[in-house]
């Protein structure tokens, strides 16, 4: 299967569950596309001590799945590419439309 995964959200207990789901599917064998949105961008910058987004997004990064986030939410945000990929609208279409199933968080 293949899953498109949206985070719009910098809370870090949400942003750490959908990680977790990205985690898991790709220990099952299936292709996973994270697209982040709004504050999602944020997620490297994320810091929490019961949640951790940065140890599982490692995790999750060292497994090349694809981590996209928008552009223009990145600027706006002051964010660089770094692990994340700057993407753009027409980016999240193809991540939709080539996805067998798609959950948003946030």
């Amino acid at each position: 299967m293949k899953l498109g995964i949206m985070i719009n959200t910098n809370n870090p207990e949400t942003a750490w569950n959908a990680l977790r789901l990205g985690s898991t599917a790709l220990d099952g064998g299936h292709k996973v596309s994270v697209f982040l949105l709004g504050s999602g961008v944020e997620i490297e910058k994320i810091r929490d001590k019961q949640f951790d987004v940065t140890g599982l997004l490692k995790k999750f990064t060292g497994k090349e799945a694809a981590l996209l986030g928008c552009t223009t939410c990145m600027v706006s945000r002051h964010q660089e590419a770094g692990v994340i990929v700057k993407s753009t609208m027409p980016d999240l279409v193809k991540l939709i439309a080539d996805s067998d199933k798609v959950v948003t968080f946030g």
